[in-house]
């Protein structure tokens, strides 16, 4: 019988959603007068870009994209393939150009914890975020290299590769979404600060 109840278990949510439960729904309930609990935003998907243009000539450049997105996010990514040719740039339809994830559940609150707490504050000269929403209150973020992950060994990598993250909410307004965002710890700039791009890491290779 303890078996079978140790079996039955739930798992234990990610540090970040215990987060959401307990502080950010009350301050959001708090900060925007939310008569209904279901009213609270909260995150619904996480999708991870990486366009791999030099696939097309350097098939092991997309081996290693997937590789490394997968060890990024904790999933397997799916391979995006060109709609249509494009003969100045020798694209053929249906060649590979790019990896997409699309994380949802436990593996996207696991991926925001890492982003947040362990892949941002690496990165050199780092001043925050921009505050980049779409006006619906979702928000993407572009990254210069998969190498301010700290899963990624840096001796294995071929070519560092920009990512673009996208968290989607169901906010109703860029406000909204901006302070759902900012309570789970999303260091965004100060307002007034104007700075437009993230600066690079600075990975530290092993001695051989």
């Amino acid at each position: 019988m303890t078996e079978n109840a140790t079996a039955a278990a739930p798992a234990e949510k990610p540090r970040m959603h215990q987060k959401y439960l307990a502080d950010v729904v009350p301050s959001l309930r708090r900060d925007f007068n939310y008569a209904n609990p279901m009213q609270v935003p909260r995150v619904a998907k996480v999708t991870v870009n990486v366009g791999v243009g030099e696939a097309i000539s350097n098939a092991k450049a997309l081996d290693a994209t997937v590789r490394d997105v997968g060890i990024i996010t904790g999933q397997k990514p799916v391979i995006k393939k060109a709609r249509k040719s494009i003969a100045q740039f020798k694209l053929r339809e249906g060649n590979a150009v790019g990896v997409m994830v699309t994380l949802r559940g436990t593996r996207m609150w696991e991926f925001l914890d890492r982003l947040m707490n362990a892949a941002l504050p690496r990165t050199r000269d780092f001043h925050g975020v921009p505050s980049r929403f779409d006006g619906r209150g979702n928000f993407t973020l572009g990254l210069h290299e998969q190498l301010i992950f700290p899963e990624i060994n840096y001796d294995q990598v071929d070519k560092a590769r920009g990512l673009e993250v996208s968290i989607v909410t169901t906010a109703r307004t860029d406000q909204e979404g901006r302070r759902l965002l900012e309570l789970l710890g999303m260091p965004f700039q100060r307002e007034g600060d104007n700075i437009p791009t993230l600066a690079r890491p600075t990975p530290t290779r092993r001695r051989r």
